[in-house]
């Protein structure tokens, strides 16, 4: 499995639930020595479990009952069958919303994107409360495509918590807080995508969750992972095109075809899923100029790259940048 660093913040955030109950048992149970330093998400799982061992509770008593232990994976039985993401997403948000009570999830449709609105009559709870919820829904439905989903927006309810930039970096897009209604969006586009694990994936994928959920889960085996770890190791504009990535992998291109249509993927998705990712890691972290950049993810020109980013991610380069 791959893995990510979680913030001491976020961290922190899971200790609060517990109240005056004791965490260094906790902790100790996770194999973190000290909780502020970052975790890795393996760490970070196996805290979020014990935390909800204590407590009774998978959500960190964030709702307004109680996410007993076990609802995360009779959810993914409920949405395992859907056929597509859009399905299994209404699917998960039903079954969120009867375990959970409050908040409520709604999918919305609206000019070619997808909202996951969340809505509380109880009041406005605090920013890790979306976030959890976000990492529960997201973590799911990604693993069930085998694809990571571009984020176009995040919006939080409720004041941004305090010196706290690990909300505004951790979700890839951009991140706005005090807004009227908390919300996740991406591509509309995506909810046509086919779900395609199965029974007995769905076993070792709880296995391996919480801590598989924190990382958006993507496809890293079979013939997918191998294209990507490929490309990876490669600078964007060196990238093969397919006939030679096929020779490269021992297949001919109608064999690497039908291999990616088996796992649910396709070359061309992948290579703009890596290309979008490292854009947005440049634009965000760098100060290299938006042409530069664009040539050094193997964009001819930089008009290309901007058309490129705006599908994907709902807004331009420099719009992305600003945020």
């Amino acid at each position: 499995m791959e893995r990510r660093m979680i913030s001491p913040g976020f961290v922190r955030d899971a200790l609060d639930s517990l109240g005056d109950r004791d965490a260094a048992p906790l902790l100790a149970m996770a194999g973190i020595e000290d909780a502020g330093q970052p975790v890795s998400n393996l760490q970070y799982g196996r805290l979020w479990l014990a935390i909800a061992q204590a407590t009774g509770c998978e959500f960190f008593g964030q709702g307004a009952r109680a996410m007993r232990p076990g609802s995360f994976a009779l959810m993914g039985h409920a949405v395992l069958h859907g056929g597509t993401l859009e399905r299994a997403l209404r699917r998960a948000l039903r079954f969120l919303n009867v375990v959970l009570d409050q908040p409520q999830g709604q999918l919305r449709l609206r000019d070619g994107l997808a909202e996951v609105v969340l809505t509380d009559t109880r009041g406005t709870r605090p920013a890790f409360a979306s976030r959890a919820y976000w990492l529960i829904l997201l973590g799911l439905m990604c693993w069930l495509i085998g694809r990571r989903i571009p984020l176009v927006q995040v919006d939080f309810a409720c004041p941004a918590p305090p010196d706290r930039q690990d909300y505004r970096q951790f979700f890839g897009a951009p991140v706005q807080f005090d807004q009227p209604q908390s919300r996740l969006v991406f591509a509309a586009q995506h909810l046509t995508l086919p779900l395609i694990r199965s029974e007995k994936a769905l076993k070792t994928f709880l296995r391996g969750a919480p801590g598989n959920i924190l990382i958006r889960y993507r496809h890293d085996q079979g013939i997918a992972g191998r294209i990507r770890a490929r490309l990876r190791a490669t600078p964007p504009e060196d990238w093969p095109d397919f006939d030679t990535l096929a020779h490269d992998l021992g297949h001919s291109p109608a064999t690497l075809r039908r291999r990616l249509r088996a796992e649910g993927q396709g070359f061309a998705a992948i290579r703009a899923e890596m290309r979008h990712t490292l854009a947005c890691r440049l634009l965000r972290d760098t100060d290299a100029s938006i042409a530069a950049i664009a040539g050094r993810l193997g964009y001819a020109e930089p008009g290309a790259f901007h058309r490129a980013f705006l599908k994907q991610q709902g807004t331009t380069p420099a719009g992305f940048r600003k945020v």
